[in-house]
């Protein structure tokens, strides 16, 4: 299942928040079992964890398709790593992350691997709000061996961290994309013209638009670069100083 990924490894730090458990090089089944709850709204994808985690000397004790399941899991159980997806049910957005972060908060002595397909940057510095130990952050194209998976739970479980370069990467980067990168191709074209001194009756002839359609792009720029309309400030200014400022212009 994990077969095929690419070979790059999470980074690995240890804080010693539990007595650590021997992990041999060699990817053999790591003496101490591991009670684990894992988080997984595939049904097949689920199934085949559990019966791979079984046969690395994990003890799957619940598993979970939704994020109300998972923190029902957690309190009943309180094992020692919670494996956890971001997006799940109910909403499919960041449910499972957020049911995380709430497990962090209410039970801090569960280990937490969080394990997607996606960066969820804001979500994960709240998870790790208090410190990184006892977490860990992999993500599922990256995984490229079973026994690199089970070495990271036994690692998050004994209070070390493992998260993927990328998380790291994204996480010192601040996680978010440019305010400009939010923009639409034509809210952009209409903000680069604004910067080249047109006013929006020029914008909307350059354009071929009505002067109003240009207006509500104006002021969806505003609205996403969080300019609010004060006597003092001069809106268009600041949306075009911001423009130059985060293009590189």
């Amino acid at each position: 299942m994990f077969e095929g990924a690419r070979p790059r490894g999470p980074l690995e730090h240890g804080t010693g928040r539990r007595r650590p458990s021997a992990a041999p090089d060699n990817g053999s089944v790591i003496d101490r079992q591991l009670r684990v709850v894992l988080a997984e709204d595939s049904v097949v994808l689920r199934d085949g964890m559990v019966e791979l985690l079984g046969a690395r000397g994990c003890q799957v004790v619940a598993t979970a398709g939704t994020a109300p399941e998972l923190l029902a899991a957690v309190a009943e159980h309180r094992p020692d790593v919670a494996v956890v997806d971001i997006r799940m049910p109910p909403t499919h957005t960041d449910d499972g992350i957020r049911a995380a972060v709430e497990i962090r908060a209410r039970t801090p002595e569960v280990g937490i691997l969080v394990f997607s397909q996606h960066v969820e940057t804001a979500w994960a510095s709240r998870l790790m709000a208090d410190g990184a130990a006892g977490i860990g952050y992999l993500l599922k194209e990256r995984v490229a061996r079973t026994s690199e998976f089970v070495d990271a739970l036994h690692r998050v479980a004994d209070g070390g961290t493992a998260l993927d370069p990328e998380v790291v990467d994204r996480l010192m980067r601040g996680g978010r994309r440019s305010r400009v990168e939010t923009l639409t191709p034509r809210e952009r074209e209409v903000l680069e013209l604004m910067a080249q001194g047109h006013s929006n009756r020029s914008v909307a002839a350059r354009l071929v638009v009505s002067e109003r359609a240009v207006e509500k792009h104006v002021a969806a720029v505003f609205t996403k670069f969080g300019l609010r309309a004060t006597d003092a400030d001069n809106r268009r200014v600041k949306a075009v100083l911001t423009y130059l400022a985060e293009s590189g212009g």
